[in-house]
């Protein structure tokens, strides 16, 4: 089923606004290249910065980084190491298979690489930031695997894995008790899920269900971090343990020129303490939960 899926949406290279940049990416001949993990991912090459930074240009938007190739600065929209740093220090991944749903362009899977898991998945949907992903792997040239599938699939995978990293996902879906089971459905016996997700601040167990958030419109709840514990118990989770939390700011997420249209600064009013629809800002909460 999962191969059938996968078939079908290798025709998603063939789109128009997708086709010239997947040649491009293909196209591209990298000569010999060094790189550093760290909190910017940094690649050394003598492959003709003019090319990359042409193609990199055809990759936009980058939301997720930094990385620098050369003297070439793809200053992403978010500043991605701030959350990484936050959830580092709660991590073991050394011999772990892994999965990244929702992984973007592999950011963290890149920064994943310096603990030296067994293997490393990511999946997301988007064509765009799966050639983002295969152009910086040209140059890093990892193990990592990158397949056009989303949280729904994980229940027709025969795989199961030791960790799964969930981040910025849940809040996107119509029933997140159902995504939370299907998460828990991914897990080996011991498994852990690292989750990443909007919540309110208040001590009720509620959530806000908005027809926008932040001026996004596929926002369908943000709990309390009581009612996110609710629901992580009622899909059979044995046992939570709290990262932290903390307000998403604009110097972590920005408008720059590696992106189009508007980023936090146009979501937020002008004293920056509520959503442009009056909420609450974004508050992101980090949670450990076992199988």
């Amino acid at each position: 089923m999962i191969e059938k899926i996968l078939n079908e949406r290798d025709k998603w290279f063939e789109w128009k606004n997708i086709k010239p940049i997947k040649e491009a990416v293909d196209n591209l001949e990298v000569k010999e290249a060094t790189y550093t993990i760290n909190d910017t991912i940094s690649i050394k090459t003598p492959t003709p910065t003019k090319k990359i930074t042409q193609i990199a240009k055809m990759l936009k938007p980058w939301r997720k980084g930094p990385f620098k190739i050369n003297e070439l600065f793809i200053d992403s929209e978010w500043k991605s190491y701030i959350k990484w740093n936050s959830i580092k220090p709660h991590l073991n991944l050394k011999d772990k298979e892994i999965l990244d749903v929702g992984g973007n362009n592999g950011y963290y899977a890149f920064r994943m690489l310096e603990m030296e898991p067994k293997s490393i998945e990511i999946w997301d949907p988007s064509p765009l930031f799966n050639l983002q992903f295969e152009f910086i792997n040209k140059f890093i040239k990892s193990d990592i695997k990158y397949k056009l599938l989303g949280v729904e699939h994980i229940p027709m995978s025969r795989k199961k894995w030791d960790i799964i990293f969930c981040m910025g996902v849940l809040y996107h879906r119509r029933d997140p008790i159902e995504m939370l089971k299907w998460l828990k459905e991914g897990l080996r016996k011991e498994g852990v899920v690292i989750l990443d997700t909007l919540i309110l601040e208040g001590n009720e167990e509620i959530a806000l269900s908005p027809l926008r958030y932040a001026k996004m419109k596929n926002v369908y709840f943000i709990p309390t971090l009581k009612t996110l514990k609710n629901w992580i118990k009622r899909a059979g989770f044995k046992k939570i343990e709290f990262i932290g939390k903390r307000y998403t700011t604009t110097n972590e997420q920005r408008k720059t020129e590696w992106i189009d249209g508007e980023s936090l600064e146009n979501f937020l009013n002008k004293t920056q303490t509520k959503t442009i629809e009056g909420y609450e800002p974004p508050l992101r909460c980090y949670l450990k939960l076992f199988s």
